[in-house]
């Protein structure tokens, strides 16, 4: 295995980061996780565009164009001859002092990893899995913005650390005001019935957000995800969820929700770059909907393996 580091292409054994880089020490770096669907990497230029914009969120200044790091996924992924990969795209503020001030740091690290992901085995994809509720909070945006995908994830560890504890397979974080926010790694969706968000219930009670709550009364059925508002990353499996939804002709909005609309919702999923789109099937012990995947659910999930095999930038 061949791995990106610093513009050479290396043996995985010989690839090391330097014990004074700040990515190490104190998280200070930014990356991507990206999928290749046979023979094709999907949604480079989404991810390639948020990887610059969380670099310009910390004053990180990627010392190469978007195109040769475009280049640079493309030849690790062919030097390993991989055609379905996984590809994790980090960028350090590099080799620095034992201060935190970022201006020690004269040049930042850049590797690219393309290797295989699992996730979660398949009987999930078919089953669903079982999450809880974490205590540990998401950070608030105003210390860590979650649209940053920053190398600290300690956040994330402790409420995983929570889900290892109960035996569980995720955890679902909530903000400091009690909303739904996202997994530990994932973005999260329910399905309900909208006579249920236009009864007056916790869906519709942030008051920024209860037009956008009364806009779609159409069909009977709703999908819905926290808003980047809450707390929750903007993810680019999560986005082309929503598009897909929409062309099925399923209402789709971002909107808050509180821990009592996911116990009570019809049908639940993640989704993520490595996990997809997976179902969720009971919460704290409380079976969501029948206990079984729903057919929203699947439906999405049937779209999405399609749109990974129809778009991509191409390897070879």
């Amino acid at each position: 295995m061949l791995i990106y580091f610093d513009g050479k292409l290396i043996p995985k054994e010989e690839a090391k980061v330097s014990v004074y880089d700040h990515g190490l020490l104190y998280g200070d770096g930014i990356f991507e996780g990206i999928r290749s669907y046979d023979g094709k990497v999907f949604r480079l230029e989404q991810h390639l565009d948020r990887l610059y914009n969380s670099a310009q969120a910390i004053a990180l200044k990627i010392p190469l164009p978007k195109e040769e790091i475009r280049e640079a996924v493309l030849k690790t992924l062919r030097a390993n001859k991989l055609r379905d990969a996984y590809i994790r795209l980090v960028v350090t503020r590099g080799i620095g002092d034992l201060g935190l001030d970022p201006r020690k740091c004269p040049k930042p690290t850049i590797f690219i990893i393309t290797d295989k992901i699992v996730l979660y085995p398949e009987e999930f994809y078919k089953n669903g899995l079982e999450v809880i509720v974490t205590k540990t909070k998401r950070n608030i945006k105003e210390a860590l913005n979650p649209e940053i995908k920053s190398l600290n994830y300690l956040n994330n560890i402790l409420a995983r650390i929570e889900v290892n504890k109960r035996g569980c397979q995720e955890g679902i974080m909530t903000n400091i005001e009690g909303y739904v926010a996202e997994a530990t790694a994932d973005n999260i969706f329910i399905v309900r019935n909208k006579d249920a968000s236009a009864k007056g219930g916790e869906l519709c009670s942030a008051s920024a957000f209860i037009d956008r709550a009364s806009e779609a009364r159409c069909h009977n059925k709703e999908v819905i995800t926290p808003p980047a508002e809450m707390e929750a990353l903007r993810g680019i499996t999560r986005d082309a969820v929503l598009k897909i939804a929409e062309s099925l002709g399923i209402e789709a909005h971002e909107l808050p929700f509180t821990v009592k609309d996911l116990y009570e919702a019809d049908e639940c999923f993640l989704t993520g770059t490595a996990a997809e789109v997976i179902p969720v099937v009971k919460v704290d012990g409380k079976d969501i909907g029948d206990g079984k995947p729903g057919e929203i659910t699947l439906k999405l999930k049937e779209g999405f393996k399609k749109l990974t095999q129809r778009e991509g930038t191409p390897i070879y």
